[in-house]
């Protein structure tokens, strides 16, 4: 891919080999740094509609034996009268959402999670729909063509209840460096 970049949207070819053949590729991406606006909210769609496979499934992958997600008749006889999703399932649906639109192939490192909480239960069946508020930025001091990213993110249901919350950190390329980094990833290609 001499000459190339393939998110300049001038490659010769697909990023992966695909059929361009001279033609302009538009590939998809999240936001750079520098186009990310403080106080904005973006909204993040489609919603997804959790189910107890997902809840089942995601609770043994990770070794999480909680009754509240895998005993239906155990939970019967609990607060919420029923089987909670998974919260852990939930934030990371949740961050999950925000990354085609924010974070896809623009992000260098997420740096932390914090303020995380679940205010209200997700329960299978319900639609989990995440938007995200960029609350400050600023560009690195010790990374020249990189930022660092604030972002609040809130889940809620179908209802409009919020059912989680989190503050995310991340670090950011700017849309400069990042071309320039790939462009010497592809010298002597």
């Amino acid at each position: 891919m001499t000459g190339s970049n393939p998110t300049d949207g001038n490659s010769g070819a697909g990023a992966h080999g695909g059929p361009a053949a001279g033609r302009r590729v538009i590939e998809q991406r999240g936001l750079y740094f520098d186009e990310l606006e403080e106080g904005l909210v973006y909204a993040h769609r489609p919603g997804r509609t959790v189910t107890e496979t997902d809840n089942v499934l995601f609770s043994t992958l990770t070794m999480n034996t909680q009754a509240l997600h895998l005993d239906a008749a155990w939970s019967a006889g609990q607060p919420f009268g029923q089987r909670l999703m998974n919260s852990m399932f939930t934030l990371a649906t949740m961050v999950g959402q925000s990354v085609t639109q924010l974070t896809q192939g623009t992000i260098i490192a997420q740096l932390g999670l914090t303020d995380v909480s679940f205010p209200h239960p997700l329960y299978h069946g319900d639609t989990l729909y995440t938007e995200t508020i960029i609350t400050g930025r600023r560009l690195s001091a010790s990374r020249p063509g990189q930022g660092i990213v604030t972002m609040e993110h809130t889940g809620r249901n179908q209802d409009g209840a919020v059912v989680a919350r989190a503050t995310r950190s991340c670090l950011m390329w700017t849309r400069e460096a990042h071309g320039n980094a790939q462009g010497s990833q592809n010298v002597g290609e």
